[in-house]
């Protein structure tokens, strides 16, 4: 679902769709997203052995949902014209908290689980509040917190995994619904679902699409744009807490280099499912179903690749290769559109 910014009023709203075609549903980023899907999901069950089976499958799903909601962080930034590439180090900060609260302080699980989203959370708010307040862009900010996050929690917890949490983490991320249905995927959707709410129905996410589409405008229309930019990094902080969590339910483990060093393996994937789902990199637009199935086509793709036996640095390079192209034939489909006054 491609959200856009809401005009002021319904009778904007309907003015302008009597004014302005549409354009069709195969010009949009989610009919070529799925048009890629099926191509190489069949290309993959034809060459690589074991592609379809109900093992991979399952790994397959349980390592989509993952790669679908670290798109959804990067996503609520990118609505304000804004990075946050310290969304893995947040979101394995969020994880070390939970099996500190879980192992080490004896908490419930459900109160570790709420401590570590609560701690995504406000890292995030560390973000956004020190982006508003110095003016800053925040790639500088978050390059900076990247590291001072990652470093504080390797301080903090002298890098030991916590590997003795309850068996409830485990049998969750382990479970299958049908044989090949992960419960991670149940969650990925709920996490869809309530952003799909948040933006398209509550006035806090049509102030989230005004502020990133047109700050000054929003800012004149009485929309706390400062405010408004702090939330969404805070947003984005809770998803990468989520995404985090969902890493521990899948390993049985809180582990320092789960998200790799300084959380930079998250970043690759963190970009190309918004990028490709057809969220706008200047703000103002987002589109969840669309950075879902940008990260299951980078999930797919990996997937399929290591099982025709490539070498991890040529499925890196493909992906950055993929990202870039993602971001010229956007540009190039959108400048087709505007030509058409189809945008």
């Amino acid at each position: 679902m491609t959200i856009d910014e809401a005009p002021a009023g319904a009778p904007a709203r309907a003015a302008r769709s009597r004014r302005e075609p549409r354009p069709g549903f195969w010009l949009t980023n989610e009919f070529g997203l799925l048009a890629l899907i099926l191509l190489f999901g069949l290309l993959f069950a034809t060459l690589a052995n074991g592609f379809l089976s109900p093992f991979n499958l399952f790994a397959l799903g349980r390592t989509a949902a993952v790669n679908i909601v670290i798109g959804l962080s990067m996503m609520a930034v990118i609505v304000t014209g804004g990075l946050n590439l310290a969304v893995g180090a947040i979101g394995v900060s969020a994880a070390m908290a939970c099996g500190y609260g879980v192992e080490t302080l004896g908490l419930p699980w459900p109160l570790g689980l709420l401590g570590g989203l609560g701690l995504g959370a406000a890292l995030g708010f560390v973000n956004g509040w020190t982006v508003v307040r110095t003016g800053l862009h925040s790639f500088i900010i978050t390059l900076a917190t990247m590291s001072i996050f990652f470093g504080a929690m390797i301080f903090l917890t002298r890098a030991e995994s916590f590997r003795q949490l309850p068996p409830a983490f485990a049998a969750f991320g382990r479970a299958k619904l049908g044989g090949t249905v992960s419960p991670l995927l149940l969650v990925t959707i709920a996490v869809m679902l309530a952003l799909v709410y948040l933006y398209r129905f509550t006035a806090l996410g049509r102030e989230m699409l005004a502020a990133g589409a047109r700050p000054e405008a929003a800012e004149l229309s009485g929309i706390r744009v400062g405010r408004v930019f702090v939330l969404c990094h805070v947003l984005s902080g809770l998803l990468a807490g989520v995404a985090a969590l969902m890493l521990v339910a899948r390993n049985g483990a809180a582990i320092p280099s789960m998200a790799g060093q300084l959380g930079q393996d998250w970043l690759l994937p963190a970009f190309l499912g918004p990028v490709l789902g057809g969220t706008l990199l200047n703000g103002g637009k987002v589109s969840v179903i669309g950075t879902a199935l940008g990260a299951l086509l980078v999930t797919m793709l990996t997937s399929g690749l290591l099982l025709l036996q490539l070498g991890e640095f040529w499925i890196q390079s493909f992906l950055g290769l993929l990202l870039l192209l993602a971001v010229l034939i956007d540009k190039a489909r959108r400048s087709y559109l505007a030509r058409r006054n189809l945008a």
